[in-house]
């Protein structure tokens, strides 16, 4: 019998691939821009959650037994997070909706650059390049001059495929995961978007922010395989 040897997933960058250097660069230099309130980086990214119901009532934990939950559950659908980051200013959002489409992101957009960026003249957005992540979807959402006065106002840099690593908002989002929901059974939207709102309102009182190390210089030196080699 064969001995059984652990496996480590990993997202590995392809070798010598110009376009995935040129997306990463320009994420990179958008991270080292220094803080400006009047045109705020802001990262997001999404991901689905499995909705669980429990079956039979958890037995409420005692002096001498933790609580005790039964094995088996009932799938109640699923629900997208979508999480809105900005780095600089320690400020982090979580809403859920019951579907992912263009127009649950268009409103999302929306509901920020009206309310929290409401006075600033852009905002620098970075995403991943998810065929509903377009300026299109505003326009398939609102009405043409409502969606051309968001879209201007917008600045997009798209992480390259197999870069989700350089989208900060990924990294708030895995923590989000790691910290809130992992490991529940979460039966329904509404209790899914209490337990996120509670998660990142908790995080922004402690004003945390994040401390990029990765520079443009780092990359050329530490990721040479990525570049491509030039043919002289």
């Amino acid at each position: 019998m064969g001995t059984k040897r652990a496996i480590q997933y990993w997202v590995i960058p392809p070798e010598g691939d110009g376009e995935f250097v040129a997306h990463m660069e320009d994420v990179l230099d958008v991270y080292s821009r220094p803080y400006d309130s009047q045109v705020p980086v802001l990262c997001m990214d999404e991901q689905p959650v499995q909705l669980v119901e429990e079956v039979k009532t958890p037995i409420a934990a005692t002096k001498r037994h933790p609580r005790r939950v039964d094995y088996e559950y009932r799938r109640a659908g699923v629900a997208n997070i979508f999480m809105f980051a900005e780095p600089l200013a320690g400020w982090r959002h979580v809403s859920v909706r019951d579907r992912k489409t263009k127009v649950d992101w268009a409103l999302e957009m929306a509901d920020l650059l009206e309310g929290r960026y409401a006075p600033c003249e852009k905002v620098i957005v970075v995403c991943d390049n998810l065929n509903t992540h377009t300026p299109g979807a505003f326009y398939e959402t609102f009405e043409p001059e409502r969606a051309r006065a968001l879209v201007s106002r917008i600045e997009f840099h798209y992480t390259p495929k197999h870069g989700s690593w350089l989208n900060i908002a990924e990294n708030e989002l895995s923590s989000m995961t790691r910290q809130c929901i992992a490991g529940r059974r979460i039966a329904s939207s509404q209790k899914l978007r209490q337990e996120t709102t509670a998660w990142h309102e908790d995080v922004n009182q402690l004003q945390r922010g994040v401390d990029w190390q990765m520079q443009i210089d780092d990359a050329r030196t530490k990721l040479k395989s990525i570049y491509p080699k030039i043919k002289t």
